[in-house]
């Protein structure tokens, strides 16, 4: 999945509480790395479609990742995956991530994965659902791009929240929302202090009418 950069535009839209409310206990019950996170480093191994190289990684923050692989399109590859990690991860409070934006909800409450819950004047028309105490879908859309991700299945860490360990990624073409490719993760992750670090990520991709297995495995864990 590639990284992307929300912005803010200005809205009209009027904040909706019970929306605000049911997204920042989803947001809280979100486990993420503490706010004194200093960073970690790893024995780092790839593998794609069996082809396997080993290396190193250093992650200290979302914009700080450093793999160092033989292979440079792999090490490209890894350091684009690890660093959509911490993104994801990374400590952040809700007001500054979506709770700086409008926020309101969908007529559909009886929807499987809960009711849609929309997020205006992000710049890139995203909506998520949300059910117990768990943001369960993600939509965005840009003139390039769009996306989905159905989140799968998830553990409660010793901190009771949830980490995802499974997801799903739908990319269609905005201008005719034809289906271009599905990337499915399964993470693991492994204790370390008072962390829950990446232990594996497999993602299986369909590409040039072929599937492709890939695996990112850490391994001799250091916090930094």
């Amino acid at each position: 999945m590639e990284m992307y950069k929300r912005e803010e535009a200005k809205t009209d839209v009027k904040d909706d509480p019970k929306a605000r409310a049911l997204l920042r206990q989803a947001f809280e019950k979100t486990a993420r790395w503490q706010p004194d996170f200093k960073g970690f480093s790893a024995d780092l191994k790839v593998n794609v479609n069996g082809k396997e190289v080993r290396g190193t990684v250093t992650v200290k923050g979302p914009r700080d990742v450093s793999v160092s692989l033989p292979d440079p399109d792999l090490q490209k590859w890894a350091e684009g995956q690890i660093a959509m990690i911490a993104v994801h991860r990374g400590p952040r409070s809700f007001e500054e991530s979506d709770g700086k934006y409008a926020l309101t909800l969908g007529d559909d409450a009886d929807h499987p994965l809960g009711p849609r819950l929309i997020i205006h004047g992000d710049g890139m028309h995203s909506f998520y659902r949300v059910k117990g105490d768990r943001i369960t879908q993600i939509n965005r859309k840009t003139p390039q791009m769009a996306f989905t991700i159905n989140v799968e299945d998830s553990v409660v860490t010793q901190d009771n929240k949830f980490l995802t360990t499974r997801y799903t990624v739908y990319y269609y073409s905005p201008q005719d929302s034809k289906l271009t490719n599905v990337e499915s993760f399964t993470d693991t992750h492994t204790r370390v202090s008072s962390s829950d670090l990446p232990a594996t990520r497999r993602i299986i991709s369909y590409e040039n009418n072929d599937v492709a297995v890939r695996s990112l495995s850490f391994e001799n864990h250091k916090m930094l």
